[in-house]
């Protein structure tokens, strides 16, 4: 209430004004008119059902069960849900807004309100995330009072549908933000074609449009960036940076370019958080992403640790390869990539362990059809 209130009540008062017409009241604030009269109902029905039970009334309105089934259900969950989807916008709308002096008064000002209690724009934003969080807690600690076992399984039953509306909330996040992120990467990666790639293939020119060009689209499409940053990669005479990009069926080793002609504003990735905004950053600067070789497919793809003896006479700390494979277990390319620290070593084997583990156990659950566009494989089998 206070965020409705004070915040956007103020901001709505300007904008009658014409003051601050350009802030957008629903990137800050998203549905929280529809929250906060959703909250006020269901607050008003309980204290008229705790009412009626204290007064033993007969033939009154729905038991306590019925109104927390019915709410969470239908409305609670549902508002929380388009509130929280927005969060992550709305902190980084906050954030662009920031610099703003007019947009900066308007904030002190507010925050300067008692109902705040020092609190500032940015610690009330989360609050309603806070809360959707607590309700299971919450209905639990009812049904451990509750009377009946009817009761106490009714409200833990839905205590678990609180607990799924909140899992598939974070799956819609992390959809929403590889979807963004994928989408920007579609934009930034580059493929060599082959006479490049292979400085001994040699074609004619007349020939080069003989050769499609690989379509990027279809290339990243559909999948899931389950991890991406920088590595070393060892090369004969120096330790070459490169951005590494792992991928649920194929891991990518491209090149950084910088190309200042080519920017994109953090606003385009919306639900990254700000711990983790390299791969913003340098986009924003307008980088490229040139791929090496070609993308090893983790099902191809063997992991080798380098241990601390080898990594310190090969002068290569932090250290493992990644060898290449075809079906015949011939190995195609090698790769000695270097970490900025153990734990990120370690970070990296693990997560390339993991997403190895996952696609053999799927392949062997629903084996991939070639004819599908999920379909990769390697160009040199």
């Amino acid at each position: 209430m206070v965020l409705k209130e004070v915040f956007l009540a103020t901001l709505t008062n300007l904008h009658i004004q014409n003051c601050l017409t350009d802030v957008d009241s629903w990137r800050l604030f998203a549905n929280l008119n529809e929250l906060c009269l959703v909250s006020f109902g269901f607050l008003n029905k309980i204290l008229r059902v705790i009412k009626d039970t204290l007064e033993i009334t007969e033939g009154g309105g729905p038991t306590l069960l019925e109104l927390l089934s019915k709410a969470f259900q239908e409305s609670v969950c549902h508002c929380l849900q388009k509130y929280c989807l927005n969060y992550s916008t709305a902190l980084l709308y906050l954030d662009s807004l920031k610099p703003r002096e007019d947009f900066g008064c308007y904030v002190k000002w507010c925050e300067r309100n008692d109902q705040c209690r020092r609190l500032q724009l940015r610690d009330l934003l989360v609050a309603p995330l806070q809360r959707l969080t607590r309700y299971p807690l919450l209905l639990r600690n009812i049904a451990k009072r509750c009377q009946t076992e009817d009761e106490t399984r009714g409200l833990q039953v839905v205590a678990e549908q609180v607990d799924t509306s909140i899992c598939d909330l974070e799956g819609k996040v992390k959809w929403m933000d590889n979807y963004q992120k994928v989408k920007q990467l579609r934009d930034a990666l580059v493929w060599q074609p082959v006479w490049e790639r292979d400085k001994r293939a040699f074609f004619p020119e007349n020939l080069k449009h003989l050769l499609k060009a690989v379509t990027l689209e279809n290339l990243i499409s559909h999948r899931s960036l389950l991890h991406e940053g920088k590595m070393g990669l060892s090369g004969n005479t120096k330790l070459n940076d490169v951005y590494l990009f792992l991928f649920d069926e194929f891991l990518l080793i491209t090149k950084i370019k910088r190309n200042k002609k080519r920017s994109i504003g953090p606003e385009q990735n919306p639900l990254r958080m700000p711990q983790n905004l390299e791969l913003d950053h340098l986009l924003k600067d307008g980088c490229t992403f040139t791929v090496l070789d070609q993308p090893v497919s983790l099902d191809r793809l063997q992991l080798k640790n380098i241990d601390q003896l080898n990594a310190s006479t090969s002068g290569l700390p932090h250290s493992f390869i990644i060898m290449h494979q075809n079906r015949y277990q011939q190995c195609i390319g090698a790769f000695i990539l270097q970490a900025a620290s153990e734990s990120a070593k370690k970070e990296w084997m693990s997560k390339i362990e993991g997403a190895v583990t996952a696609l053999l156990k799927l392949d062997s659950q629903q084996p991939r059809v070639k004819s599908s566009s999920l379909w990769l494989e390697s160009s040199q089998i």
